[in-house]
């Protein structure tokens, strides 16, 4: 069954190598992890699956990667240098500072429990600001980019001519993004730097509605084809008081946490304030003439955008189980295999010189065309073990038997079955096994 208790993902990540603190040996740096060898391949396979939903197999959305840094005018003109903060209190006998929209009584500390000891509310920015240029205090002001949905919109022209594409189409981009929490927790659900995976879909303003219902729809059973049961997920639309200044409609699709349901991600009809409000501080023309319509409009926006890395945190809490095999506990991640960081293992039986050749020209057979785990220590029961505790799919053992008859034995995660399998159709059985 999925976790229930996050400590017990914690745990395992940093066992593994999924994800460690950052700067561990200094004592850690707040609100900041590193993903290891696994982490970083889980972190990656989420957004390629992303990717390939959302891109790949469309041919009405295109992919950029702007710029993390940009200027002032950026943030002034999206909103976010008057309205990206949060309220927040301090309390006068414990010191503590929390926002106040997310306390469950504004008039009680909830870690003194201490009443009427809060400060007034002082609305802090979220975003961070730096410098650009060789000498310090000299430069420009330049802002780490709150959300990646700006470079999407401040190269709408650009892609309109340069794509071909016409209304509706979309513009994806994956990558980091920076907010100076005030309040962050639950491990990498909440950080101070994080990854997005944004798409800005730009629609004739008649059309925004259906759209919008599309991709919740889409967004929604996204999470379900790559393994999260449908139970753990509910989409909720936001109510008139949680809308953002630019929204119209918002929907979050979230996940159930250990700590109850939260987002991952949020599905908001943005209408034409991001292209209007760039156009207008730019001076530059952001909108869409129609040749078949003889139309010029200001196209509305429907933006899908999900946080990579607290996605990650739910396909694993969702995978982690525990059961039984011949007798002995067993913990495993039932990891949708295009998101499992190896999809296969190859395993020697043993570690002598007769045996590894084969295996090692196994492994590279399989290695062009899938991540693969090579593994000869301990015996084969705890390698199996451990293969299931890291998410991969399938196992392929090589013995002494494979010197002879040129065949392997292929092991499932989720069931333990095994078959024999001749070396020369071991590509096409690891395809048809795995889907791909």
């Amino acid at each position: 069954m999925p976790a229930t208790d996050l400590e017990q993902i914690v745990s395992l990540c940093k066992r593994r190598g999924f994800v460690f603190q950052s700067a561990d040996i200094y004592g850690g740096f707040r609100s900041t992890y590193d993903y290891g060898p696994l982490g970083s391949l889980l972190l990656r396979n989420v957004k390629e699956a992303w990717v390939r939903s959302m891109v790949q197999q469309r041919d009405d959305v295109v992919l950029i990667d702007a710029a993390i840094l940009s200027p002032p005018q950026v943030w002034q003109a999206s909103g976010h240098l008057a309205n990206f903060s949060d309220p927040l209190v301090d309390c006068t006998e414990c010191k503590q500072r929390f926002r106040l929209d997310k306390l469950d009584d504004p008039d009680v500390c909830p870690n003194c429990k201490s009443t009427g000891s809060f400060t007034e509310a002082r609305e802090f920015n979220l975003m961070f600001k730096t410098q650009a240029g060789p000498v310090e205090g000299t430069g420009a002001d330049a802002y780490l980019r709150p959300e990646t949905a700006q470079g999407m919109f401040t190269n709408f022209s650009n892609v309109l001519q340069t794509s071909r594409k016409k209304p509706p189409f979309g513009i994806a981009q994956v990558g980091k993004s920076f907010r100076n929490e005030i309040t962050p927790q639950n491990w990498i659900f909440r950080t101070r730097e994080f990854e997005q995976m944004e798409m800005e879909f730009f629609v004739p303003p008649a059309e925004s509605a259906h759209w919008y219902e599309y991709w919740c729809n889409e967004r929604f059973n996204w999470y379900v084809e790559l393994g999260i049961p449908a139970e753990m997920l509910q989409l909720r639309p936001h109510g008139a008081d949680e809308l953002s200044h630019y929204s119209i409609g918002t929907s979050d699709v979230e996940f159930l946490f250990p700590w109850g349901f939260d987002e991952l991600e949020g599905i908001a009809q943005r209408s034409d304030y991001d292209l209007k409000q760039h156009a207008e501080h730019s001076g530059e023309k952001l909108d869409y003439f129609d040749p078949q319509t003889n139309e010029r409009y200001v196209p509305f926006v429907v933006e899908p955008a999900a946080g990579a890395t607290r996605t990650m945190a739910a396909f694993l809490l969702a995978a982690y189980d525990e059961d039984e095999v011949n007798g002995e506990a067993r913990t495993l991640l039932r990891l949708h295999p295009r998101l499992a960081p190896y999809k296969v293992a190859v395993l020697p039986l043993s570690k002598k010189d007769t045996l590894t050749p084969l295996a090692h020209e196994v492994r590279n057979l399989l290695a062009e065309r899938y991540m693969v785990d090579y593994d000869e220590t301990q015996n084969i029961g705890k390698r199996y073990r451990r293969q299931d505790e890291i998410g991969t799919p399938l196992a392929v053992t090589v013995d002494f038997d494979s010197l002879d008859d040129q065949a392997v034995t292929v092991r499932d995660r989720d069931t333990t079955e095994q078959v024999r399998v001749p070396i020369a159709d071991l590509v096409a059985t690891i395809e048809d096994r795995l889907g791909f």
